[in-house]
């Protein structure tokens, strides 16, 4: 099998993307449980975020010109790719506690991998990225890892 991958590809895992912070409030919390369907009420409340949450959380707000014709966001932080179907491989969450308002949270995203494979219809490449979240004193909030597959 020939690679698409080339060196210059390969040398982007491992970069960082700058940190992003974001203050979490009651009313974010709110506004997401009920956006999402929460039932249970200390969600409804806003005194725990719910799961996924901190998704939301560190979107940017882009213009329309910095999406993609089906509106999603360029990812900056992925270098251009031969392949140019994008579709969603999983997402892994490892929660190590509950975020709650007034708690101020930093999320740090690596591009930590990329490798190809050879699918039925030709060749696939499959991104990660991995997401550490922590709060401002440090403290181990989650980490999320998405894959991404190009075809």
């Amino acid at each position: 099998m020939s690679t698409l991958l080339t060196p210059e590809l390969l040398v982007n895992i491992g970069t960082v993307e700058p940190s992003r912070q974001e203050l979490v409030t009651r009313k974010d919390i709110r506004k997401y449980s009920i956006a999402t369907g929460q039932k249970l009420r200390k969600f409804l409340d806003g005194d725990v975020a719910p799961p996924m949450f901190h998704i939301a959380l560190f979107w940017d707000v882009e213009e329309l010109d910095e999406l993609t014709p089906d509106g999603v966001f360029i990812d900056k932080l992925v270098p251009e790719l031969p392949l140019k179907r994008a579709m969603a491989g999983g997402v892994k969450i490892e929660y190590k506690r509950e975020i709650f308002p007034g708690d101020v949270l930093k999320a740090t995203r690596v591009f930590s991998d990329l490798y190809e494979k050879q699918g039925s219809k030709g060749p696939l490449i499959f991104y990660v990225i991995t997401t550490r979240v922590e709060t401002s004193e440090g403290e181990w909030v989650l980490t999320e890892t998405n894959t991404r597959i190009m075809r």
